[in-house]
């Protein structure tokens, strides 16, 4: 008589209900493919954005045009006084210069781009008064894949992506169980509460690798991002991210009783994470104040890991107590979750 094992049984269970749900494989390999390349077009590197300035109609106003044409990255236009202000206020223009015996700068403090304007203008102004520099400067722009901002984007967005859906493919699927009565059932089969948690934290583990290429795959194919570290180390950091993050879904999920509850509690551990953990920006840009909430959080290792690995070639050891981290926060989850599990 052939043997069923209950983990093998539920995990092939878990495999065959995730693919009969197109939302779930959309949100899981569609989402993130969509986010990474809307993201890498958005923030590619591309030529300097023109900077367009008006001057107002004067006797002048031709002479002050040519000065500022001489810049390739300034859009120069000549209009009333009234008009000027009217493009200012709507956004049509950064800047308004207004001649005469000395020159006068009508723009928005606020906003960068009018900043910007503001000290290109009165540079080209003051070099063609005979304003000399005292030191040769030259301007070197960085375009070097790895120093690119696409670069720094797309290890962050495999850990937000192994967050979410190592959260939401864990918690919201044994909530859903839960409503649907579903998990009742299982008390009467020959199966270990381990075998039931375990199937569904190494479900999600399977899921995890067609993510990876996906996102990593885009980000190499699309935008030329390179991945300097071993591949294998990559796999590892990823895998122990997977764990933490679905050992945390598993604890929020281990005693809601409707959707609802848990949506707001995966969202309310979430959300410091999307802020905080460096997803798409550094965490370092934060007060010190806040250095140790953002300092405690696991993808905010994770993230730094996967950085060092990928965009600086650092190898696996040199992660290690950062893997530590992310160990302690699945494993405590784990072990939180199996005590408080409930079944109904």
């Amino acid at each position: 008589m052939k043997r069923y094992h209950p983990l093998k049984e539920l995990s092939l269970a878990r495999l065959r209900e995730f693919f009969r749900e197109p939302e779930a494989v959309f949100w899981t390999y569609g989402f993130p493919l969509l986010l990474a390349v809307g993201l890498g077009i958005a923030f590619r590197t591309r030529p300097v954005e023109r900077i367009y300035v008006d001057i107002e109609q004067h006797a002048l106003a031709q002479e002050v045009k040519s000065v500022l044409e001489r810049s390739p990255e300034i859009a120069v236009e000549v209009h009333s006084p009234r008009a000027c202000r009217d493009r200012l206020r709507l956004g049509k223009t950064a800047l308004v210069v207004v001649p005469g015996q000395s020159y006068a700068f009508l723009y928005d403090p606020a906003r960068p781009e009018s900043v910007l304007a503001r000290a290109k203008a009165d540079d080209l102004l003051q070099r063609a008064a005979g304003r000399r520099d005292a030191v040769a400067t030259e301007d070197r722009h960085l375009t070097e894949p790895g120093s690119r901002y696409i670069d720094f984007l797309i290890p962050g967005l495999v850990g937000m992506n192994l967050m979410g859906s190592g959260m939401w493919g864990v918690g919201f699927v044994i909530v859903d169980m839960r409503v649907r009565k579903l998990l009742k059932r299982y008390i009467a089969t020959p199966m270990k509460r381990t075998h039931f948690l375990w199937s569904i934290i190494g479900g999600r583990l399977v899921f995890m690798i067609p993510e990876l290429i996906v996102i990593l795959g885009a980000g190499a194919l699309l935008f030329g991002v390179p991945i300097r570290g071993s591949l294998q180390a990559v796999f590892l950091l990823s895998l122990a991210g997977a764990v933490s993050f679905s050992g945390i879904g598993l604890l929020a999920a281990s005693r809601a009783q409707r959707i609802e509850t848990v949506s707001g509690l995966m969202n309310a551990i979430m959300l410091p994470m999307w802020l905080l953990s460096g997803i798409f920006f550094a965490p370092e840009r934060f007060p010190d104040f806040m250095q140790p909430l953002v300092q405690a959080l696991p993808l905010t290792h994770l993230n730094y890991a996967l950085r060092a690995v990928i965009l600086e070639g650092a190898g696996l050891l040199s992660q290690s107590w950062r893997l530590l981290v992310l160990a302690a926060w699945g494993g405590v989850s784990f072990v939180l979750a199996l005590r408080w599990f409930r079944w109904n």
